[in-house]
């Protein structure tokens, strides 16, 4: 696929992408982020709407902040609440007193939006357009630039630099292909995306994105059919990472896959166990960068997770 890359963007100022928007890059590089997340202001008559506000770093907060300048926050928009483009919600929040739009039902337990959006709402000229997969209360926004025309907001459903991590039970993979195969009908000329430079063209690379987790889920069921596996153990032979959040992706990944496959009736869970959201689950597609650092809980999941074995019907 024809990834974009980007020279490594300067900190703690805010860079023109399109007339009326601007982006500040959070300083949150990693493996699973990039350079770091997009926070993007967006002019409008009564003021600022701040796209995703980013991971929960004081000093990106107060960067937002200087880049608005005398215009005021009027509104903070998400696209889905993963902790490196909600963290810093609460913080923005209370600085500027901006209300907060997302979607009506929120994937995190602990945040209930003060204007829930659903499906074809407006607000301040974003349409939301409902794109879960990635995440389950993931939206898009269309959006209209003049001189440009209509573009989409597309958060990490579609990044120019790098595909989407699927993570269960927060990340659906039937989900994921039917977000995908909406956007192929859709007309918008560029993508934003939540990490990594504007996306031209988009839809080229939409297909490419659907074509290959089609030739992965076929590669999946071919070696299920050859033999015995666990979850960990297919992804090691699929993708043979060394990092450790890569190895964790690639394990979500895999596991997003089969359970696609179980939901088709192709393949079943050979110990007949169902996925269950605990109590304290909080999704995030972002684990830490060391495992001494994951959570007992987290440790549990990802063990249990990782030891799965799926047969064929």
């Amino acid at each position: 696929m024809a990834f974009l890359t980007e020279e490594e963007p300067p900190r703690g100022v805010a860079l023109a992408v399109l007339p009326g928007i601007r982006r500040v890059v959070a300083r949150n590089p990693s493996v699973m982020t990039y350079q770091g997340t997009n926070t993007y202001l967006i002019d409008g008559a009564d003021g600022l709407t701040v796209m995703d506000p980013g991971p929960a770093d004081d000093v990106h907060v107060a960067d937002v902040v200087r880049a608005a300048g005398d215009a005021p926050i009027r509104r903070i928009v998400l696209t889905h609440t993963h902790s490196d483009h909600y963290g810093a919600l609460p913080a923005l929040a209370a600085a500027t007193g901006a209300a907060v739009y997302a979607y009506k039902n929120s994937a995190r337990r602990d945040f209930t939006p003060a204007f829930p959006l659903d499906d074809g709402d407006e607000v301040a000229g974003l349409k939301a357009v409902f794109t879960p997969g990635h995440a389950a209360d993931h939206l898009s926004f269309e959006y209209f630039v003049s001189g440009t025309g209509k573009i989409l907001f597309s958060g990490d459903h579609v990044m120019s630099w790098s595909s989407s991590i699927v993570s269960p039970p927060d990340g659906d993979m039937v989900a994921y292909y039917k977000s995908l195969e909406l956007l192929l009908d859709r007309d918008e000329v560029l993508y934003l995306g939540g990490h990594g430079p504007l996306l031209r063209e988009p839809r080229v690379l939409v297909k490419e994105l659907l074509d290959h987790r089609k030739m992965r889920e076929a590669t999946i069921l071919e070696a299920v059919r050859a033999q015995d596996w666990t979850v960990a153990e297919l992804a090691e032979h699929l993708y043979h990472k060394t990092d450790f959040r890569l190895k964790m992706a690639a394990q979500r990944n895999v596991l997003a896959h089969l359970l696609k496959l179980e939901f088709e009736g192709i393949v079943k869970q050979a110990d007949g166990a169902a996925m269950e959201v605990p109590d304290e689950h909080v999704p995030d597609d972002l684990p830490p960068a060391d495992e001494n650092q994951v959570s007992k809980h987290q440790s549990e999941v990802l063990r249990r997770d990782a030891a799965r074995r799926f047969v064929l019907v």
